[in-house]
């Protein structure tokens, strides 16, 4: 199967590519040190020449002679009619969207990414973590692929009081809700299985789809939630799962209404597919009960697989996830990740378990911390950006705003002026939502201010 790179996807791939230098060589030499890392992959079709110009905000000249150098180098096979393609180098990593690739790279200001800082419950957890507790697991060679049996407990038991009833073997302790979520599709789906997802959707789990070679077809979102009667028409048509995120969606902040909950479960049981339900952001409620609800009281435990991660919660360093599905399929997952991956350390964990001790506490600074940021920020987009407008959010760190105008070109003027956005595009399957912008809400006051202020002043 044919990756096909989108001119948004390789923009934000490349970062602040434009140097000192002349505008084709630069771009050549950014172009081919995503090929040599294994960013773009060996037989990936690259954007065509005018779109990705347009996305660059340079001419379609500059791409062109860019590719020409390309493939002068031995990076490309370009031919009429069927585009610039990678060159195979003897090199077969994954493509990638750049979200996971932005974090290494320094900016003035990252307006990028909803990862949250850590709250003030972890952080007291964290440096009182006593080196006691490690001791028994010193006599153990320290692999526990399914998890910790004490932090399994302590998900499980989270769960059950969330109004989840869930048993420790019903638990997969992850590498964060990204490991997971990758998991749970390679261990459903086969390449070219077709798979539906919100439209727009979390973008790393378009990356991970992409991974493991699915078709992906995108769902209609409402302000109510996902199109029921569409992804019934999709399961008609041959779709074998369904990714969602019905609690506290991302990137828009909704939350699905419990009769479009209901109305999609009633779909996913009837047509028998599976549902892999991203609860990544299930805590950040900002009104009503703590937790939203999800479809796990909806959906037989053997076609809901669930993804949660304690990153929103806590900390994102503290780098663990879960997965909650039936015995059966847990025990096949765990196999899975052994190919990849043993375990996850036994200190994240055993801080994991103790951090889920305070989680009621967690929740409410969480809520306090996201509802002021939230009224901040809007504050000063309205200021910098009279016309723009979004939706009231149920819940996150984010707001999904209409721009009117092209975020992908007002995302590559950020670039030049240090300043990184989460362009609508790269939400999205089709390259779709191209006047939205995904912008995080928790970032202090000034720098907001200084960062809009900016992106305000530039002609775009």
């Amino acid at each position: 199967m044919t990756t096909v790179v989108g001119a948004p996807q390789l923009a934000n791939l490349l970062g602040e590519w434009a140097g000192d230098g002349v505008l084709p060589d630069s771009l050549a030499t950014s172009i081919a040190q995503l090929i040599d890392s294994g960013l773009i992959a060996a037989g990936s079709l690259l954007p065509p020449q005018r779109r990705l110009g347009e996305a660059l905000g340079v001419s379609r000249g500059t791409v062109a002679s860019a590719y020409g150098r390309l493939e002068a180098e031995g990076y490309l096979i370009a031919r009429q009619g069927s585009g610039c393609r990678v060159r195979s180098r003897g090199r077969h990593r994954l493509a990638s969207d750049g979200r996971m690739f932005s974090f290494t790279q320094a900016e003035l200001q990252d307006l990028s990414s909803g990862a949250l800082p850590a709250s003030h419950v972890a952080r007291a957890v964290l440096q009182e973590t006593r080196g006691d507790v490690l001791g028994p697991y010193l006599e153990t060679d320290g692999y526990f692929p399914a998890g910790l049996p004490v932090l399994r407990s302590a998900i499980a038991d989270r769960l059950t009081r969330d109004g989840i009833p869930t048993s420790p073997r019903e638990i997969l302790v992850t590498s964060g809700a990204q490991q997971g979520t990758w998991l749970s599709f390679l261990s459903t789906l086969t390449a070219g299985d077709l798979v539906l997802v919100e439209e727009p959707t979390y973008r790393g789990a378009l990356s991970a789809l992409a991974a493991v070679g699915a078709r992906v077809e995108g769902v209609r979102l409402s302000a109510d939630g996902i199109d029921a009667d569409l992804v019934g028409r999709g399961a008609a048509r041959g779709a074998t799962l369904l990714y969602c995120q019905t609690s506290v969606h991302n990137p828009t902040g909704i939350s699905h209404t419990a009769s479009a909950r209901a109305a999609l479960a009633d779909v996913a049981v009837r047509t028998g597919m599976t549902v892999v339900e991203d609860c990544c952001s299930h805590d950040l409620t900002l009104h009503g009960r703590p937790t939203a609800p999800t479809l796990a009281a909806l959906v037989p435990p053997s076609q809901l697989v669930l993804v949660g991660t304690l990153s929103k919660l806590f900390w994102g360093g503290l780098r663990v996830g879960w997965i909650r599905a039936d015995r059966d399929r847990i025990r096949g997952l765990v196999q899975l990740r052994k190919a990849t991956d043993l375990a996850v350390g036994v200190l994240n964990q055993l801080q994991a378990t103790t951090l889920l001790g305070v989680a009621e506490e967690a929740r409410i600074e969480r809520r306090a911390f996201l509802g002021s940021a939230l009224a901040t920020t809007e504050d000063l987009v309205r200021s910098a950006f009279p016309s723009w407008q979004w939706r009231p959010v149920r819940g996150g760190p984010g707001l999904w705003i209409e721009t009117g105008q092209d975020t992908v070109a007002l995302t590559e003027a950020g670039k030049r002026a240090g300043i990184k956005l989460a362009p609508g595009p790269s939400f999205s399957v089709y390259e779709g939502f191209r006047t939205h912008l995904r912008l995080p809400v928790w970032h202090e006051r000034a720098p907001m201010e200084h960062a809009l202020q900016t992106l305000a002043a530039l002609r775009v």
